[in-house]
């Protein structure tokens, strides 16, 4: 017997399984342009290669895998079909937020051929560098390079927190930088992902269907004081800002509650960092998530100026500054609609999104898209508990592949 779609992602996910891995935490580090996942990207040129699709890389590390129509079957320009997902991971990360939209991607392409498809439309399996921000800081970094939104101008002044600029990481990894591939022939992008919550868990589906994306973004908090010892200086005397930073942290999560929204300081910088020292500054992050624009803003205006009185009363100061925002993003409704309906057992669930995907971003430029979620059982994410069955992963694989068919074959809008 011949080899089944599901030999196939089995072997794939195999191959991606010890890549970055932890020994001790069982988590992933693929963080860009470092060596798990350039060995990553390697491996997605070799899949592609090996299946005669012809590759398109460019000088920040994004790349796409095309399958075109044969000759004589003619396709539009701007009608691609553009899918895939990214590689890399946040600290300490789960194995599926990322591969698990590529490695679907192929085994859809692979299932498709199975199934002896034509493709009318190009089709293209995309990985979009530095989608996570954790290493310089810039959440969909390549998405947002490829898709316009940001200039090469003023990514290459981006730094890691080594302060290794953006350039210098890339060619350390044999990537020129400032060339950025084009999506201009693309008409639609979808993306499958991993659920990142506990919403399909709770409805009992394996696959669900992304109405849109909240707005959400990273603030830097900048709090200074008084470097002093710990043990002669009396606490009427201090300058800590770690207090203040303390009290804010404290009230984000207040008016997170009370807003229903999310708000998270999960990255902290002490100066100098000594047990019996008085800190002389406090660098936090804020993550921010809201269900409108409005919102969003309202928060983080609501942080920033309790934070700033109790800096008043501390006698340190605060300084906020935004360092990566996107607003709210509403996916192509005929779309969802369309992916959604007509399945065994009913229609696939729609719902929201409060993590940020490459999907957004291309939404947001003007690209027609959606997004395929898998039902997680843990519904934890940026984790080593993140988890999917492989039979849920499997209906994916599926699901995207009837997708692609139906655009490629220019039916499905």
């Amino acid at each position: 017997m011949g080899r089944t779609m599901t030999d196939d992602f089995e072997r794939m996910w195999a191959d991606l399984t010890p890549i970055g891995r932890s020994a001790a935490s069982g988590g992933y580090f693929r963080q860009p342009f470092l060596g798990a996942e350039t060995e990553l990207r390697a491996w997605f040129v070799e899949q592609a290669v090996a299946r005669g699709l012809d590759v398109e890389a460019d000088g920040v590390g994004n790349v796409v895998a095309w399958w075109d129509p044969p000759v004589g079957v003619g396709s539009e320009a701007g009608t691609a079909v553009l899918t895939g997902s990214h590689l890399d991971s946040v600290l300490d990360g789960g194995a599926y937020d990322g591969p698990l939209g590529v490695v679907s991607a192929l085994a859809a392409v692979d299932l498709l051929r199975s199934r002896g498809f034509v493709p009318g439309r190009r089709i293209g399996v995309s990985v979009f560098a530095e989608e996570e921000g954790s290493r310089f800081g810039l959440a969909c970094l390549g998405s947002r390079l490829a898709a316009g939104a940001l200039s090469w101008g003023d990514a290459r002044e981006l730094r890691d927190r080594s302060g290794v600029a953006l350039p210098d990481a890339l060619s350390a990894v044999g990537l020129a930088g400032e060339s950025v591939l084009s999506l201009a022939d693309v008409g639609t992008f979808v993306e499958l992902h991993v659920e990142q919550g506990r919403d399909l868990v709770d409805r009992g589906a394996p696959v669900g269907i992304a109405s849109g994306i909240w707005p959400h973004g990273r603030w830097r908090f900048d709090f200074a004081g008084e470097a002093n010892h710990a043990g002669t200086t009396r606490m009427e005397d201090r300058a800590d800002p770690m207090l203040t930073y303390a009290m804010t942290a404290l009230a984000a999560n207040k008016q997170a509650r009370l807003a229903g929204a999310r708000a998270t300081f999960g990255r902290v910088e002490v100066t100098p960092n000594g047990t019996n020292a008085v800190p002389s500054r406090v660098v936090a992050w804020l993550d921010a998530r809201c269900s409108s624009d409005e919102a969003l803003a309202g928060l983080v205006e609501a942080v920033s100026r309790q934070g700033l009185d109790r800096a008043g009363r501390d006698g340190t100061s605060l300084e906020v500054t935004a360092e990566s925002v996107s607003s709210s993003v509403v996916f192509d409704a005929g779309l969802a609609a369309s992916l959604a309906a007509d399945h065994e057992g009913g229609d696939w669930p729609v719902l929201p999104t409060q993590a940020g995907h490459d999907a957004g971003i291309l939404s947001a430029a003007g690209i027609p898209s959606a997004m395929l979620f898998v039902r997680n059982p843990t519904g934890v994410s940026h984790s080593p508990a993140e988890s999917a069955q492989m039979s849920d992963c499997l209906v994916g694989v599926s699901a995207l592949a009837d997708t692609l068919e139906r655009l490629a074959q220019g039916g499905a809008r």
